[in-house]
Parts: C-alpha cells; sequence; structure tokens
C-alpha cells in the first residue's frame, strides 16, 4: 500500500472506545485546522480483556481503513493497543509515523516525592511486557505499583460516571494503593481521565494524579504538517452509531456531530461488526 505525504493527509486516530475521544479533544484545541478522523472499536471493546493477538489484529484492520481514508499520521489513543500492537503496525507500515498512549514514568518518577508510584490499567495493558520494559527502563529504583482495573472500561463506556456500582469498583482498585503509600498515580488508560474525580476520591487529596493525553497529542503536533484547506472532523465506530453519539453530546458537550457506521470485512467479504 502507498502511504502518501502527510502534508496532504489526515490524522487517523483510534481507541477501543470513547477513551480515545480525551486524546482528540486535545488535538482538536492544538490543531484546529486539521483533518481529523476517529474510530472508536466498540463493538469489540473493551480491550483489557482480550489477547494480545485479537488487539493486534483489530489494531491492523482499523490501521489499514484509517490509511484507506487518507490518513497520513495514525495515533493510537489506546494504552492496550498501543502496549501489544505498535511495533506490529510500526513494521508493516514503516513509512508511516505512529503516535503511541504509554503511561508517564518518567513524568512520575520526576513528580514523586516518596518514591512510590501507582499505575492503573486495563489488565492487558497491565499484563503486558511492553509496560514491564518500560518501567525497568525508567523507574530508577522508585517503587511502581501496578494495578490492572477490570470492569472500569465497561461503565465508562456505558456512560456511567459516577454511580455507586462504579465507586465501589474505584474503590477496590484504589484500596491497594493506598495501603502501598502512593503519593503519584498514573491514569494508564485513556479512559479513566473521564472519571478523575472518583480516582482522586478514592485515594487521597494529596495523591498527584497524572495522564497522557496533552502529550500524546502534542507528540502528534510535532510530527504534523498543516495541510491547509478546511479542518474536518469524522468520527466512525464498529458498534452503534447513534449510541456513541449520544455519549459524545452528554459527555463531550459535541452537539450536531454524526458518527458513522464502520463494518471490518474478514477474508470472506463478510461484515465482522463483534468479537
Amino acid at each position: 500500500m502507498q502511504i502518501d505525504s502527510p502534508t496532504a493527509r489526515e490524522i487517523g486516530v483510534f481507541d477501543s472506545g470513547v477513551g480515545g475521544l480525551t486524546v482528540l479533544r486535545e488535538l482538536r484545541r492544538l490543531l484546529p485546522d486539521a483533518r481529523l478522523r476517529y474510530l472508536a472499536d466498540t463493538a469489540y471493546a473493551p480491550y483489557g480483556g482480550r489477547s494480545a493477538d485479537d488487539i493486534r489484529a483489530r489494531s491492523m484492520a482499523i490501521t489499514e481503513h484509517l490509511i484507506d481514508c487518507g490518513a497520513g499520521l495514525i495515533v493510537i489513543a489506546c494504552n492496550t493497543a498501543t502496549a501489544h500492537a505498535i511495533e506490529a503496525l510500526r513494521a508493516r507500515w514503516p513509512a508511516l509515523p505512529f503516535v503511541g498512549t504509554e503511561p508517564g514514568i518518567k513524568p512520575a518518577v520526576a513528580a514523586t516525592r516518596n518514591g512510590r508510584i501507582g499505575l492503573l490499567a486495563t489488565s492487558a495493558t497491565a499484563a503486558s511486557a511492553r509496560l514491564r520494559a518500560l518501567i525497568d527502563r525508567h523507574a530508577n529504583g522508585r517503587e511502581v505499583i501496578v494495578r490492572g482495573c477490570p470492569g472500569i472500561v465497561e461503565h465508562i463506556e456505558a456512560g456511567d460516571l459516577d454511580s455507586p456500582l462504579l465507586r465501589r469498583l474505584v474503590e477496590e482498585h484504589c484500596a491497594p494503593l493506598r495501603q502501598a503509600g502512593v503519593d503519584t498515580v498514573l491514569l494508564g488508560c485513556t479512559h479513566y481521565p473521564l472519571i478523575e474525580p472518583l480516582w482522586q476520591a478514592a485515594l487521597a487529596p494529596n495523591v498527584e494524579l497524572l495522564h497522557i493525553e496533552t502529550a500524546v497529542a502534542r507528540r502528534a503536533v510535532d510530527l504534523w504538517t498543516p495541510t491547509g484547506g478546511n479542518a474536518t472532523l469524522q468520527v466512525e465506530t464498529s458498534g452503534d452509531p447513534t449510541t456513541l453519539q449520544d455519549w459524545i453530546a452528554q459527555v463531550l458537550g459535541w452537539r450536531g456531530l454524526h458518527v458513522q457506521a464502520w463494518a471490518h470485512e474478514n477474508n470472506n467479504g463478510q461484515q465482522v461488526l463483534t468479537a
């Protein structure tokens, strides 16, 4: 597949669902004139409980679609997909720039006062070799307590940002970090900033929360050359477009945005909308 110069293309962004919209929001703020396309793989969300092979396969199919639509830069607005797929994507498309999303171990090391750092992530990210290598490379002797958080993404995808059940789940995941005495916590999933007040309440007011979406967007800005012309925003989903459209209007306040359906076809030409 031939990839044109990014000076004539759009920026493709993808996530398993709505979490990557936190990155998209920053991209819109930093690049108001850019052509942006976002794909939420909500029919297959969450990625956190999927196998590494499944995550790579979905990421490959989505990237190919974004390239076909005109992407000259891909932002993987998903910690889990970055952990399990970015190396395979770079190997498949070596001429295409990719921006991944990873927990900021180095900023956390700089921020911690007592040397104990918490990391809240999906189960797949928490178990990934890429995360372990990141910690080994940058922790510099600080203790990093990693907590996989099954169940959180499902609530956020459903638009539940503050129910008693979600609060209990957040408390369950934060309790080990409190017991470990962490003073800095990384939100290691792009969904998690959407419920930042719940994390803060379950940890402590003096625990510093760090997330990554602004840094990811700024890295994309560094790699991007403005194309001129009119800005565009296209949002697609492998799930139900109306549900995502309503979620975006309710949570982000982006009203009047039309969400389109995307169907991935397998090798037999059959549409694959769900796992």
